[in-house]
């Protein structure tokens, strides 16, 4: 047969050849497979009876019947799917000019704006953030555009001021640029960040906060413990097939139904494997096929087992400041508030073998008493991560005078302050009504100054607002439109 559809099936079965598949005229059942058993069993199980009796012309006569009415149905639809889409394509480009209006209003009034750049959402696409405030201290956050990375970068660069110079008219009042530090757009000199400071435009390029603290992450190099982590949960969900993977899901996670369990991340997964350390060994000997001593000998070793712990809870710390860095409606100054937060976290968790935000290791060091002698080599590995935030997040450090500014004017050394600041500096903190608002903070603070008695306060903080500090949206969005 060679799966090409046969003309005596449409004959024989009823069957017409439709897209490359033959559909059944009577029941319109499209099979998978052009083969005549499969026909066959399909025609004598569900029609043969009804429709044996027509033979010869009678037969011919029905086909024709058959053929003729699927042929109507298919014209309905096609007609009503045109109809459709003719009715809607004005709709689109209403909507599409509606859209784009509303953008150009936007940013056409705004006073300051920056852009965020993200390489890694796509193959094929940049996506370009733009966030804007206005006068009144109104944000706005908006995809301006998706643009192609082809090489060269400098057709990045040009592509990407040439969509905010259509949509805005130039970047004189770009305040900040956050990427996600891929090549093409932190390099130096062809990078996009390089040519844009080589075109005169003076402002901070920053690399996105959430990339810096998941590569300071990185720098705990559990790798052995890591990987067989991995290699073991691969053998209970996949390795065996469905059985070892349901009988797990009943005897140890407690789920009848196995594909309810959710690992979240690799932070909840060393979760439940550390809470599950003395039944998996028993499964994987009682229940995977193959030999599996090795692996439960590394399971139940002392030295391993504390790693695990360790592993467990400095990933859940880091699990914990990464959500606060995402979310939208987060200004520069809120995200490095959270970065200081966890590196003063490090100070507390660097006086080992002090175990008070170490619960694993607690833990460890009650079942199994000679693992106290153990924790301490880990005060090694909190520095190595102390260190790495140190050195990381300098584009924010550099910052700090500003953000120091932004978060408490009241409290700010006018002295510290640039100089044409401290005037109208002076003029605030010594002002009775706003010292009285010296609970109100950020954005709603400044959205108090008038412009008339503080236009170079008010102007610093509407570039401070404006500014991204990560490409969290960039990402998030993208992944909305998948």
């Amino acid at each position: 047969e060679k799966r090409v559809f046969q003309v005596k099936w449409e004959v024989d079965y009823l069957f017409t050849e439709f897209k490359g598949k033959p559909m059944c005229l009577v029941c319109l059942e499209t099979l998978s497979a052009m083969k005549d058993f499969n026909l066959s069993c399909h025609y004598n199980t569900l029609h043969k009876v009804k429709y044996e009796k027509y033979t010869e012309a009678a037969r011919t006569a029905l086909i024709a019947d058959l053929k003729s009415k699927v042929h109507k149905q298919q014209q309905f639809f096609t007609r009503a799917t045109t109809t459709q889409e003719a009715a809607l394509m004005p709709s689109i480009f209403d909507i599409n000019d509606h859209v784009e209006g509303k953008m150009k209003e936007v940013m056409h009034n705004c006073k300051y704006f920056s852009l965020a750049l993200d390489d890694s959402t796509d193959v094929m696409d940049v996506s370009q953030l733009l966030r804007t405030v206005d006068r009144s201290v109104e944000v706005h956050e908006e995809l301006l555009k998706m643009v192609p990375t082809m090489p060269p970068r400098a057709r990045i660069y040009s592509t990407q001021c040439n969509s905010v110079a259509n949509a805005y008219g130039g970047l004189d009042k770009l305040s900040a640029v956050v990427t996600d530090g891929a090549p093409a757009m932190q390099g130096r000199r062809t990078g996009f960040a390089g040519l844009l400071q080589q075109s005169g435009v003076n402002c901070p390029i920053m690399h996105c906060i959430i990339h810096q603290e998941a590569l300071c992450a990185k720098k705990l190099n559990f790798n052995h413990l890591t990987d067989l982590v991995t290699k073991v949960t691969h053998l209970i969900r996949e390795g065996n097939r469905s059985l070892s993977h349901r009988r797990c899901g009943r005897r140890i996670w407690g789920f009848t139904n196995a594909h309810l369990v959710r690992w979240i991340s690799r932070g909840k997964c060393l979760e439940r494997f550390f809470a599950l350390r003395s039944q998996i060994p028993v499964f994987l000997g009682d229940s995977v096929r193959g030999d599996m001593s090795a692996n439960c000998r590394k399971l139940k070793d002392t030295a391993f087992l504390c790693d695990m712990a360790f592993l467990t809870d400095i990933t859940a710390h880091l699990n914990d400041l990464n959500p606060k860095l995402q979310g939208r409606d987060q200004t520069v100054c809120d995200l490095c508030a959270h970065i200081n937060a966890f590196q003063r976290k490090l100070d507390l968790f660097s006086h080992l073998p002090n175990l008070t935000y170490f619960p694993a290791c607690e833990e460890m060091g009650k079942s199994v008493p000679e693992c106290e002698g153990v924790l301490h080599k880990y005060k090694t590995d909190i520095e190595k991560l102390q260190e790495q935030f140190k050195h990381s997040f300098l584009d924010f450090h550099a910052m700090q005078p500003q953000i120091a500014l932004f978060v408490d004017p009241l409290s700010a050394a006018v002295s510290e302050q640039p100089s044409e600041l401290q005037l109208e500096l002076c003029d605030l903190q010594s002002d009775p009504f706003f010292q009285a608002r010296c609970n109100e903070k950020g954005i709603t603070f400044w959205g108090l100054l008038p412009e008339c008695r503080f236009p170079l306060l008010r102007d610093f903080a509407l570039s401070m607002t404006s500014m991204f500090g990560s490409t969290y949206i960039c990402e998030s969005s993208f992944s909305t439109m998948k």
